[in-house]
């Protein structure tokens, strides 16, 4: 089903510039900037738009790298009329780059990038949550149950999103069904509201790749080569993070840190491996790239092994997308296995984290590969 064909009103000055993306947006973006003399040459070039341009480079890395839970945009006063219109020109500056880069997966990680900056900020906007989920999703409705607001989606809208994304919640057989409408409860830490944001991402994602695509088919090769050396810059940041990313999905089991092969080996001995060491085995899989199946299948030895448990469980692990245990908390947990002199990398310095063990482990056997 596609988006709503014509968008509910929203006329606020300060949440326009929050959401720049949205459908409602545009007109108030080319009314603004044609008010303060502002086009693409002035976004590009002119000096005391250089805030602006500072601005949509950061939102750029915050987008590209995912490393921070911050909003780069956070710090604005957009009650200011004078922010609001730096933060509109910093997304068109960003959009422009992505743009210019004519790279279909540059696109689609700041797709991904705003995306979860936007589900974060809609699921905890009390004043104009309904508004804005209103845009993407076809209709909306609530209830009160036991003092908490339920909201529920329509089932074609759910039945065309929930497919991307992981996690047992989004099985349509997991969700209550009444009348065509799919209730979204509170779960996992997650407001009902919060729910509804994660499943409007999507859209968003879907809308700001296809908005860039007709973007990138119309951008001359003038205005590219003018960005190209911001293009440059964030092209080699993204590639310097694929390089760092990609080869943990191919790790073989002789690259496994020694608590990641621990822990499997006692789990598949019968061991009962404690929490600690359990959301670490989920949350290494998740990091390597493993699909979950294969994760959930490390925990079929321990002796309180449920399938539909697991499943969950390691599930959630994946869907809130968990960062390892580090090597301090692992040794905290009694789950570092090895000890002074027993593995030469782990003795070094700055191995703190079974991550940093994996790509050194990755880097030194392409090296090998390669000198063959």
């Amino acid at each position: 089903m596609p988006m709503p064909g014509t968008p509910p009103t929203l006329t606020n000055e300060s949440v326009l510039a929050r959401y720049p993306f949205l459908p409602q947006a545009r007109f108030h973006m080319r009314k603004l900037f044609e008010d303060n003399a502002i086009d693409i040459d002035a976004i590009i070039e002119q000096g005391w738009l250089e805030e602006a341009r500072s601005l949509g480079r950061l939102r750029l890395v915050e987008s590209i790298v995912h490393k921070s839970e911050a909003d780069p945009m956070g710090t604005v006063d957009l009650a200011n009329e004078a922010s609001r219109l730096f933060s509109m020109a910093a997304y068109q500056y960003a959009f422009l780059v992505v743009c210019a880069s004519f790279d279909d997966r540059l696109v689609s990680r700041w797709a991904e990038g705003e995306s979860s900056l936007a589900d974060k900020n809609i699921g905890i906007d009390e004043l104009y949550f309904e508004t804005i989920v209103k845009t993407y999703i076809s209709s909306l409705k609530s209830s009160f149950e036991n003092g908490q607001k339920i909201y529920s989606v329509p089932l074609s809208d759910f039945l065309e999103l929930c497919p991307r994304i992981s996690g047992s919640y989004w099985r349509l057989v997991n969700r209550p069904v009444n009348d065509g409408w799919v209730a979204l409860d509170p779960a996992s830490g997650d407001t009902s509201a919060q729910r509804v944001a994660r499943l409007v991402k999507e859209r968003i994602r879907e809308e700001l790749i296809e908005r860039s695509r007709e973007s990138m088919v119309r951008m001359s090769e003038q205005l590219a080569d003018r960005l190209g050396e911001e293009v440059t810059r964030i092209s080699e940041l993204f590639g310097s993070q694929i390089r760092s990313e990609v080869p943990i999905a191919s790790a073989t089991k002789e690259d496994w840190p020694p608590c990641f092969s621990n822990s499997i080996e006692e789990l598949a001995s019968g061991v009962n491996v404690n929490h600690v060491g359990r959301v670490f085995v989920a949350a290494m899989g998740r990091s390597m790239g493993l699909p979950l199946e294969m994760t959930c299948s490390f925990f079929e030895g321990a002796p309180d092994y449920d399938p539909q448990t697991t499943s969950y469980q390691v599930g959630h692990v994946y869907e809130r997308e968990y960062t390892p245990h580090g090597c301090s908390a692992l040794k905290a947990a009694a789950r570092c296995p090895v000890g002074p002199g027993d593995d030469r990398l782990c003795d070094q310095e700055w191995l703190t984290h079974p991550l940093k063990y994996l790509r050194a482990k990755q880097r030194s056997r392409a090296k090998s590969e390669t000198v063959l």
